[in-house]
């Protein structure tokens, strides 16, 4: 049998459903894993220990009853440390919070065992799910387990880590400028931020109550089709949830992989910074294979496309800082310093700004709906205009540049998908971006895995 650890979710759980590897087996192979690499890459800042095999025993006996869940029953996955888990310390990254314990299970938390899934741990994150690198943390920065002096990116820095070094088979994060997308393209795995109101946010720590989205990081389009399949749907408990019956993704992936027909607009970038050459040669290639498998390529102008970073500042800067304002007066020497400064930056604001920004999100998504969508059914980026750089240089415009070519959908509400395009030649891996009409995360799976069958970028693992 191949290692465990380089099993996908999907054929983990094949094996589980056919009683051939017992969930306590697969989970000890993770903690293991875990045990082996935590001190190089500092992926999690907790990890559940006991209690993970103790879920892993009761899947095992639940699964030998013939109750079997689905395919993430009996699977190890992690949660970025802004998802509750009742019982379990949610620290957000952050000294204030170093010992704050959650009451309840966030929705997702809930979803993901409610499927059968065995909860491994906490993960690493950029403080308060605040900034693109995945550097500043009260724990330390997590690391790429390609280059391990360089950065993930972030926010779900841990949760990057942690599916490429294959610590667990798929870990949860949040997304507010690219916050699953940014580590999904730094270290050479798959994320998929779902349509605005997809998935509950309930019971996670907000960044932007406008602009967060919550969503998996895996090894594999197939293993994010699985794991959003099970944290999908409406929750009375989030009121940004839309009763939109999810379809059966990884159901959408059977046949022939292809995109004969498929309209996709390669999003005119030149009001952003130009990509590094690396970047651009990899996306140009990407884009040839699209076209390759039947996709016709052409040119688009996303409306307001300028506007759009801005928009997205005023939005969830005075958003963050009406979360942290009475922390911020009373803790304030307690933040990560490109924390505390945005915070800060946060209050030079008026409101007026954060109004004409709101309207502005209802122009642009108007104005795709209207003009663009018709006449596409998919749009494609790189996923980060540059790959990944030295922890050492992780500073607050590293953190803008990252966040270029995702924030855009975050103000749309899309659904948008980083997939591994390609390597440097230090190895270092680069991501496309896949984004789609609103609740049609189906179509962007399809795309993914059609482009996922052509190339073998998402079969490497880092040099660990």
């Amino acid at each position: 049998m191949t290692d465990l650890i380089d099993l996908t979710l999907a054929e983990a759980a094949d094996l589980i459903r056919n009683r051939k590897l017992s969930p306590v087996e697969l989970t000890d192979a993770c903690l293991a894993r875990i045990d082996a690499l935590q001190g190089t890459l500092n992926a999690f800042i907790t990890v559940m220990g006991e209690d993970v095999r103790a879920e892993a025993r009761a899947a095992e006996e639940e699964i030998a009853a013939g109750n079997y869940r689905g395919p993430l029953h009996g699977i190890p996955i992690g949660l970025k440390d802004i998802f509750d888990v009742a019982g379990v310390r949610t620290t957000a990254g952050s000294k204030i919070w170093e010992q704050h314990i959650a009451a309840d299970d966030s929705a997702v938390t809930r979803r993901l065992r409610e499927a059968g899934a065995v909860i491994v741990g906490k993960l690493n994150m950029h403080e308060w799910a605040f900034g693109a690198t995945g550097a500043s943390s009260h724990f330390g920065p997590a690391r790429n387990p390609w280059d391990t002096e360089r950065i993930t990116g972030g926010s779900s820095s841990g949760s990057g880590a942690a599916v490429a070094a294959g610590m667990c088979f798929a870990a949860m994060g949040t997304d507010t400028g690219g916050s699953i997308r940014i580590p999904a393209s730094l270290c050479g795995i798959t994320g998929i931020k779902p349509t605005f109101g997809r998935v509950s946010r309930a019971g996670l720590v907000p960044l932007s109550w406008s602009l967060d989205h919550a969503g998996p990081l895996t090894r594999t389009v197939r293993d994010a089709a699985l794991v959003l399949q099970a944290i999908a749907g409406a929750d009375p408990d989030d009121p940004s949830t839309v009763d939109e019956p999810p379809t059966d993704y990884a159901a959408a992936l059977e046949g022939e992989p292809a995109l004969s027909g498929v309209r996709i607009g390669v999003v005119d970038l030149s009001s952003f910074r130009e990509a590094e050459p690396v970047v651009a040669s990899g996306f140009n290639e990407a884009c040839r294979v699209l076209g390759d498998l039947g996709a016709g390529l052409e040119s688009v102008t996303i409306p307001y496309m300028e506007q759009i970073p801005g928009a997205v500042a005023a939005i969830m800067l005075p958003e963050a800082l009406a979360f942290h304002q009475k922390r911020l007066a009373e803790h304030g020497d307690d933040y990560q310093p490109d924390v505390r400064y945005r915070l800060e930056l946060a209050a030079t604001y008026p409101a007026v700004t954060h109004v004409q920004a709101q309207r502005l999100r209802e122009l642009a998504v108007r104005a795709a709906r209207d003009e663009v969508f018709p006449k596409y059914d998919l749009l494609v980026t790189p996923a980060t205009r540059t790959f990944a750089t030295p922890i050492e240089t992780a500073d607050f415009s590293r953190g803008l540049d990252l966040i270029q070519y995702t924030n855009p959908f975050n103000l749309l509400g899309t659904p948008a998908i980083s997939i591994p395009c390609g390597f440097t030649e230090d190895g270092l891996p680069l991501g496309l971006q896949i984004i789609g009409r609103w609740w049609d995360e189906a179509g962007v799976f399809r795309a993914a895995y059609a482009y996922e069958q052509a190339t073998d970028w998402h079969t490497r693992r880092p040099p660990l």
